[in-house]
């Protein structure tokens, strides 16, 4: 009778964690979605447009730029989606791949940045200036910059009447910095509320990366009690 009850415990033992599994299964299933949203909003901005974009604002068009992130967010958790559901050892190692990769460059992205602050300052210029110079060529653009001007901007009348004034009666009127500098200064300004932003952003990467390493090495411990 002991030896029967072994044997069906031993057919029922399994090395995989449910809890892991279906945790990252609805994890990516929850950011899956979440892509073809964001997929679905860039193709419809893309669409709507009345005019085609030209080719120099193709990288500054924010419709593009929602379509090329939402695309490698669906291409990554479909991965994890999948891997976890099916147990594949190949779909779950790209997910996890993919997301160190991710954070990596991210991470680098952060660290240059930060170490390398006025060559950043000069790119971000050179991105407004670009925009700016494109501002009537794509609608998209133009009403991100139009918000933004309308949410950071003193001043409705394009500072008139400042030159006559002094530097500190003027900088109550208007932004004495350009955007690129403001930027800057914003963020040196707000560090906890970045730091936490990019904390944010960075806790579910970890944990899609470790929960994928687990269930990679039970599932790697399964086939071998197997064999």
């Amino acid at each position: 009778m002991d030896r029967k009850q072994n044997l069906n415990r031993a057919e029922t033992f399994s090395f995989v964690n449910p809890w892991i599994r279906y945790f990252l299964f609805f994890f990516s299933f929850l950011f899956w979605v979440f892509s073809l949203l964001i997929v679905a909003i860039g193709v419809y901005a893309k669409v709507q447009k009345a005019t085609d974009t030209v080719r120099d604002t193709f990288l500054i068009d924010p419709a593009v730029i929602l379509i090329v992130v939402g695309v490698v967010m669906f291409f990554i958790t479909f991965c994890g989606c999948i891997g976890a559901l099916r147990e594949n050892i190949r779909l779950l190692k790209t997910f996890s791949f993919s997301l160190t990769l991710v954070f990596l460059t991210q991470l680098a992205i952060a660290i240059l940045g930060f170490f390398y602050s006025d060559q950043t300052r000069d790119a971000l210029g050179k991105f407004v200036k670009k925009a700016i110079t494109h501002y009537r060529d794509d609608l998209d653009l133009q009403n991100l910059m139009d918000y933004i001007q309308k949410e950071a901007v003193i001043n409705t009348m394009c500072g008139y009447g400042v030159q006559t004034q002094t530097f500190l009666e003027a900088n109550k009127l208007i932004y004495p910095v350009g955007c690129a500098d403001r930027s800057v200064m914003w963020v040196e300004s707000h560090l906890l509320l970045v730091g936490a932003l990019a904390l944010g952003l960075a806790l579910p990467q970890i944990a899609g990366i470790v929960l994928s390493q687990i269930l990679i090495s039970q599932i790697q411990d399964e086939i071998t009690s197997v064999l």
